[in-house]
């Protein structure tokens, strides 16, 4: 294992811009600091800082030295490109080694999540690992069942290696099929069952068979003929080639290629032309270049657009994903393949399960379909995104392409899913980042034997820890069909500026309508809380009254009565002032009231005494009034906010806060759910101290 701080030669550098390709006049000026995880640059002037973590670097480049310095580009794989200049050429060359060696860890054991360290307060590592489990998932389909069995043939992965363990199959299929057909597939990716649908129609995925120009393979024709008799509904299935035909037919030069229509019975096969990794990542290198150009007119950024041909590969994914979709959806059962049958496969399996299964549009369920078709069946996300050195043709935006094609579907279905757009910003950056070991590695098997499980901390529990960040304020679950039906007419298909563009200021609004969504949302949810929970106080305070006046029958009569909030918030907050007004003057038994537990009753059943210094305590402790997100330039820590940094509120005080101040969650006296909402630190040590004086 490589020790970071041996690479280090110059861990800080002073009088270093920072240019910014929309104000180039002004760039900002500060020091650059190298950490062992992280290239900072600090701007003392206006206070900012720009934190850029190793791994996120796809590239660095030393350009020709300039009467200012020597300038240093970094382009990241979170579509982050930035330039420093530095005044001496020796520094940037040390810079531009380290980050260089810092950025592609030669070995798995260097990369980040080996040596990341959560906080203190974060669950142990084993946290997260086990919320998805294929049997489950399987289960939840209705599999195993009497038209489809798992087998053990790969419990050790010596069928595949690539595939998961617990591999699903047709029911007939006898061993011999089974082996027959992996040696006939490449990469001994034999057809198996990923997703079945409702109607008994199956989704299988594989690899392309070793035809050649004339071999054929009996086992795999019974193979294909065993899925074909699963579903009773349909006495014919397809096979989809998601490649174009004449790359598959090029295939066959090297004793690959695709099934020989005359050797499979009532099968028809299709052939869609989504381009393969090459032509992927030259399409994505375009695409960044025209969002790079320093003054594009609108003609030439539409031309680069147009000649990356970046939405014409979104749309034939989709287009693919949606035949498959709604063949399942009409009972024909499909057989998908590409060419090794881990990055095409992988997109339109999942997409099209997307479009039919309402659960894998929630979190919960996107998270699975994740797990199950993309870390499950093997797509190489360690050689795709590049987390270590190694061949650059490999690398490729496949799983980017995956997400771009989930956000097209939410724009054109807003109400159909749980999750938002910052749900697949997250996704996106912690595939490359390395802090987490979910999405290390290259298949199932390889994450067994480097053990993520027991060395790395899981990306999933952090995000069930941040779920209220990712929730849609316009999910509705009855509002939308069970299947979304696509509109793919090529004027829809639209350009992710917020993704592709996403560290550039003078593009985005100030405040996207999604926060401020999801900040009226959280507002109104605290409110109702709060409001429940004096419910239930000021129920409790009339039986204590009635108790103590003898008054109890009377009072039972009445409890349909309707509590003014602003009687609650003037009178109910301090009642040792309602006891001193002319109203309740000579009235002995109210002042035991303020002298003597309330009893609440809680939704939970128990019985819970309060008093009434601890009633107005619940009243202080939740912010009635939250700030406006509008023209806030920077927190309390004085971090300034742009476009990309999130706006958080604190439940307690209501201001608002940048992600650094607002780390903790608790629950607030005053709501009555006791959930663990976010607060600021401040807030937090009061909420402490007053829990602590409180307990026994």
């Amino acid at each position: 294992m490589t020790n970071p701080m041996d690479i280090i030669t110059t861990p800080k550098v002073e009088n270093v811009r920072m240019l910014d390709r929309y104000n180039i006049r002004k760039p900002s000026l500060g020091n650059l600091f190298l950490t062992t995880t992280h290239l900072m640059f600090f701007d003392s002037e206006n206070k900012k800082e720009t934190w850029i973590l190793h791994m996120h670097i796809g590239s660095v480049e030393k350009l020709p030295l300039t009467t200012a310095g020597s300038p240093l580009q970094l382009r990241c794989k979170t579509f982050r490109s930035v330039t420093f200049v530095l005044p001496r050429e020796r520094d940037c060359h040390e810079i531009f080694t380290s980050l260089q060696q810092l950025s592609q860890p030669v070995h798995m054991e260097d990369l980040y999540c080996f040596n990341y360290l959560s906080s203190t307060e974060s669950p142990p590592k084993s946290a997260g690992w086990g919320t998805f489990d294929m049997q489950a998932e399987f289960k939840r389909m209705n599999v195993p069942n009497d038209q489809w069995s798992t087998t053990l043939l790969n419990k050790d992965y010596d069928l595949c290696d690539t595939y998961p363990r617990n591999l699903y199959v047709p029911q007939s299929a006898s061993t011999n099929i089974l082996l027959g057909s992996s040696q006939f597939r490449s990469k001994g990716r034999l057809p198996v069952l990923t997703y079945l649908n409702h109607n008994k129609a199956a989704l299988c995925r594989c690899s392309q068979p070793l035809s050649g120009f004339s071999a054929r393979c009996l086992e795999d024709e019974q193979m294909l003929n065993c899925i074909l008799r699963t579903n009773p509904n349909s006495s014919h299935m397809y096979v989809v080639d998601t490649r174009p035909r004449i790359n598959a037919m090029a295939n066959k030069a090297a004793g690959k290629g695709y099934e020989n229509e005359n050797f499979y019975e009532n099968i028809k096969f299709y052939f869609w032309g989504i381009e393969n990794i090459h032509v992927m990542r030259a399409g994505l290198a375009k695409l960044l270049e025209t969002c790079e150009l320093k003054s594009p007119s609108m003609n030439n950024f539409l031309s680069g657009l147009d000649s990356s041909g970046w939405l014409k590969h979104i749309k034939s994914i989709l287009d693919t994903s949606w035949f498959i979709a709604n063949a399942l959806d009409k009972g024909i059962s499909v057989v998908v393949h590409c060419s090794d049958g881990w990055d095409r496969t992988a997109q339109v399996c999942s997409l099209a399960a997307l479009l039919l299964d309402p659960y894998y549009r929630t979190i919960k369920g996107y998270q699975a379909l994740i797990e199950k078709d993309w870390l499950g069946f093997g797509h190489k996300f360690s050689e795709r995104i590049g987390h270590v050195a190694g061949d650059a043709k490999e690398i490729s935006p496949v799983f980017t392409q995956f997400i771009d094609c989930t956000w097209q579907l939410m724009c054109q279905q807003p109400a159909a899913f749980e999750f938002n757009e910052q749900f697949l910003f997250t996704l996106h950056d912690h595939v490359s980042s390395c802090q987490y070991g979910t999405f290390i590695g290259n298949c199932e098997k390889d994450r067994i034997d480097l053990r993520l499980h027991e060395r790395t901390f899981s990306l999933w529990n952090y995000m069930t820890n941040h779920k209220n960040e990712y929730l849609n304020p316009l999910y509705s679950l009855e509002a939308c069909p069970r299947v979304l039906t696509p509109i793919l007419a090529p004027q829809i298909i639209r350009f992710w500026r917020d993704m592709y563009c996403r560290f550039e200021n003078d593009v985005h609004p100030r405040e996207p309508l999604s926060d401020l969504l999801l900040a009226t949302c959280d507002h109104s949810s605290s409110l109702e809380d709060h409001v429940k929970l004096l419910q239930k106080r000021i129920s409790a305070l009339k039986q204590q009254l009635a108790d103590d006046s003898g008054e109890k029958e009377n009072s039972l009569e009445n409890t349909e009565a309707v509590v003014d909030n602003k009687y609650l918030y003037e009178k109910a907050s301090g009642i040792n002032e309602e006891i001193k007004s002319p109203s309740l003057e000579g009235n002995k038994d109210l002042v035991k009231v303020t002298s003597h537990p309330l009893s609440a009753s809680y939704e939970n059943g128990l019985n819970n005494l309060i008093t009434a210094d601890q009633l107005s305590e619940e009243m202080k402790s939740v912010a009635l009034d939250w700030k406006t997100l509008r023209n806030i330039e920077e927190c309390s820590c004085s971090t300034p906010f742009d476009h990309f940094s999130r706006k958080h509120h604190c439940w307690k005080c209501g201001d608002v806060f940048c992600t650094r101040c607002i780390d903790k969650n608790t629950a607030l006296p005053g709501h009555l759910s006791q959930r663990e909402v976010p607060v600021c630190r401040p807030c937090y040590r009061q909420v402490l101290r007053s829990n602590s004086i409180e307990s026994p």
